[in-house]
């Protein structure tokens, strides 16, 4: 058996087409706002992915750009200018922030009504509560993969691997709510093998690279893979064995071209919602 390619770059075309001519149709374009710490490579790759999709269905894009050793101070106040900022609809705080930051009173300066992403407490509550304003898009990308497919949830065994505030959690929140049984497995738990066996839906955000293999992941499952890992020599590869994995799965998502494209429509989704209250 050779699993099912769960092809995001096709997924989405439509997608796109259908926010590009809402945003068309807009009084006032909505413009988006990622605040970036230099630093982390895989971070760089999907903040130039976001810039393209903006131009492909006509938001506005502004990449705020700030060193590695950024203060404190500095970034709390660049996140609350935006905030205050009646031309920005939608801002994005580029994750991982460097050690010696405090993210979480970052955060706190963002308005919730912009945050697109749903890393503020405030969107996180009302997710996990079943009544979301922004769902984070990451997970909100995975979820509508499925869907695209027609690959059912309800009454499936999920695994989590990864308990993240900006994909692990929020997907596991949103399987439990279409009605799937899920497990949250993270870097303590053990014999984690074990646990992923017991899956019909493994979702895979831990950012290690590969480390979901073949032997984890029994026959007829299916793998979704947000893990986006950069390699020496510039290419990408998922937390998930592809190879491996790919001959007894019933599907899984490649890395690249399986989540990404989708969460950057939901994103975009988001920012849509933003402009329009």
């Amino acid at each position: 058996m050779t699993a099912l390619i769960l092809d995001g770059k096709s997924a989405a075309v439509a997608a796109k087409e259908s926010l590009k001519q809402r945003i068309a149709q807009m009084e006032v374009t909505p413009n988006l706002v990622v605040v970036q710490v230099a630093g982390d490579p895989a971070a760089d790759r999907y903040v130039r992915a976001i810039g393209r999709i903006c131009g492909e269905v006509g938001a506005g894009y502004q990449l705020v750009a700030l060193p590695a050793d950024v203060s404190q101070a500095q970034l709390n106040q660049t996140v609350r200018a935006l905030s205050d900022d009646g031309a920005v609809q939608g801002i994005i705080i580029q994750m991982p922030l460097p050690k010696g930051i405090d993210a979480e009173a970052v955060v706190a300066q963002l308005d919730p009504r912009k945050d697109i992403d749903g890393i503020h407490p405030e969107n996180a509550g009302r997710l996990a509560n079943g009544h979301p304003r922004f769902v984070p898009a990451t997970p909100a990308g995975g979820m509508a993969l499925l869907r695209h497919y027609g690959i059912a949830v309800a009454g499936k065994q999920a695994v989590v691997v990864g308990r993240s505030a900006v994909v692990g959690r929020p997907m596991a929140w949103l399987l439990l709510q279409a009605d799937a049984t899920v497990t949250i497995a993270h870097s303590r738990s053990h014999d984690l093998a074990a646990i992923v066996r017991t899956a019909d839906i493994v979702v895979a955000a831990v950012g290690r690279a590969e480390l979901i293999r073949g032997e984890m992941v029994k026959p007829g499952a299916v793998v979704i893979d947000f893990g986006i890992n950069v390699r020496a020599d510039g290419s990408l590869v998922g937390d998930v064995a592809f190879a491996e994995v790919v001959t007894h799965a019933a599907a899984i998502t490649p890395v690249p071209g399986g989540t990404g494209p989708m969460t950057n429509v939901q994103l975009l989704a988001n920012l849509v919602r933003a402009a329009t209250g």
